[in-house]
């Protein structure tokens, strides 16, 4: 059976496995991804300590972004000892109290980490067709010193993603703002312009990847196919009517705030900070 992967953060217990019985040891969140990860892509890899009435040692929540690759894991690696003296119990979680409901888009580099895995580093590519200052200052005519000392600045970005193999191309826009203190000093002014500018075209490259879905047959094969129900009015217009629209604000830049991934999506994960996967 084939299964359909978006680029959203991973929901549903199929994709989590709990591993208990972790004896403590330096680097073991990194042993847990080094044995994990052979069975595939992970989304993230969290290791606690046991709740007092558990008894000493820790216990780990291990996130797939496919559910066959979380139950070959499972299956392979219960009541093995892997990188420790005692066995490991393993299991698909069935249960996860304060489960997000709203499922979020994966921010722009963990996209690109789920694309090269599936479609290759040669597989897709993507390009910027505008990037555009839109950041309104409210106070033209009031007072300039109070202007300059704080004021903020927004981009707006739109990104095209093309997967040649496949014959699909996507386009996706995003916003992003941040104040400055302070308006009169010209490198933290350049530092923030260019952080939003950088957080906007993340935001519309994730935009862009939202519209495609990942069809991973069982012999391990990849179609793909054009999520419509991620479309935006935008998308309708060609490059220089979207410029156009943006250029004179004529568009509700509100719309193109995406929200992103929170790391927190399991209450009993926030007793210590994530490791998040390292970047290829």
């Amino acid at each position: 059976m084939a299964e359909v992967l978006a680029f959203r953060v991973p929901a549903g217990s199929a994709h989590t496995l709990l591993v208990w019985g972790l004896e403590p040891a330096p680097g073991l969140e990194h042993s847990l991804f080094s044995v994990f990860s052979k069975f595939g892509l992970l989304y993230s890899v969290r290791a606690h300590k046991n709740a007092a009435v558990a008894g000493p040692g820790y216990y780990a929540i291990i996130k797939f972004y496919s559910d066959r690759d979380a139950s070959r894991a499972q299956r392979a690696c219960n009541g093995q000892r892997l990188f420790q003296k005692s066995p490991l119990k393993v299991c698909v979680c069935t249960k996860q109290k304060g489960l997000q409901q709203q499922v979020l888009a994966l921010n722009s580099n963990k996209c690109q980490e789920l694309a090269n895995h599936y479609l290759g580093f040669n597989g897709w590519s993507s390009r910027i067709i505008t990037l555009q200052n839109v950041s309104g200052f409210d106070d033209e005519n009031g007072d300039l010193g109070k202007t300059l000392q704080k004021r903020s600045v927004k981009y707006l970005g739109a990104v095209e993603v093309t997967l040649p193999n496949h014959g699909v191309r996507t386009r996706g826009v995003g916003l992003s703002e941040a104040e400055i203190e302070n308006g009169e000093d010209p490198l933290e002014f350049v530092t923030a312009t260019r952080r939003v500018q950088k957080l906007a075209v993340g935001k519309a490259l994730s935009s862009a990847f939202q519209k495609i879905l990942l069809v991973v047959l069982e012999n391990g094969k990849v179609a793909v196919e054009y999520n419509h129900t991620q479309e935006e009015p935008t998308d309708s217009l060609t490059e220089e009517e979207l410029k156009g629209l943006v250029q004179v604000n004529e568009l509700p830049l509100e719309q193109f705030d995406l929200e992103e991934e929170l790391f927190s999506d399991l209450s009993f994960d926030d007793e210590f900070p994530s490791w998040e996967m390292p970047s290829n």
